[in-house]
């Protein structure tokens, strides 16, 4: 990889954390240039399971356009479902984080374009769920999102149908057959795949730039981690 991972360092008044937050940087990255930004929630998973900084200069190998990545790794597994689950009331505080805070001080840290388009939201799980209700409350910070096997309940049915913004959406979209039985971070059984395909269902009917797949597995990294590419070059129509 010719590319750089690295670190930064960030206090977060509104979550009352500090992060270490992962970073990849281009090949010959240089602040003259303006570069694409994308989020990853489960950040240290994304960079450590995923490898997602070896996927993306793959992808930009391809023809993806120059792209940052950041991760937003969260401290423990009870403040992730905090922080994540649309359920919650604090995943509010969460969203003000991220549009507030975290991204002013990626913008003033790196020459990034400042449009919502060129800005990704990504996530797994709940981090998709997140990701996703990030672009829908913000559509004018972000307008592309890529979900693997998010968490989907009435909240975030009720949210896209109710939101419209995400018909101008660039949206990649993959649940596993097997997530029909998934044990959650509360230790409760749930059925992802149902209301993924309710959700895939409303999405298929709008005007986003949409892709959704179903692949053979289930709720594990181990399939997330060699869907990424796929996933990538969709992102960057390549």
């Amino acid at each position: 990889m010719n590319g750089k991972v690295t670190s930064l360092q960030f206090k977060s008044d509104h979550l009352r954390h500090t992060f270490e937050l992962p970073v990849y940087l281009p090949p010959n990255y240089s602040p003259l240039y303006t570069y694409h930004l994308a989020i990853a929630q489960d950040g240290r998973d994304y960079f450590q399971l995923g490898r997602i900084g070896r996927k993306m200069e793959a992808a930009m190998e391809e023809g993806a356009r120059d792209t940052i990545v950041v991760g937003v790794p969260y401290p423990s597994v009870e403040i992730r479902r905090k922080w994540y689950h649309p359920g919650n009331e604090a995943h509010h505080t969460y969203l003000q984080f991220m549009v507030k805070e975290l991204l002013p001080f990626l913008e003033e840290t790196y020459s990034t374009w400042r449009l919502a388009h060129g800005r990704m939201l990504m996530g797994d799980s709940l981090g998709a769920s997140i990701s996703l209700v990030a672009a829908l409350s913000y559509p004018n910070s972000f307008s592309r999102v890529m979900m693997h096997s998010p968490y989907v309940d009435e909240n975030v049915l009720h949210l896209v149908e109710e939101n419209k913004e995400w018909n101008c959406f660039d949206i990649y979209h993959t649940i596993g057959t097997e997530e029909t039985e998934v044990k959650t971070t509360n230790d409760s059984i749930e059925d992802f795949l149902t209301p993924n395909r309710r959700l895939h269902e409303i999405f298929k009917k709008g005007t986003a730039r949409y892709f959704y797949n179903e692949f053979e597995g289930g709720h594990f990294w181990k399939y997330w981690e060699k869907d990424i590419p796929q996933a990538l070059r969709f992102m960057f129509d390549i």
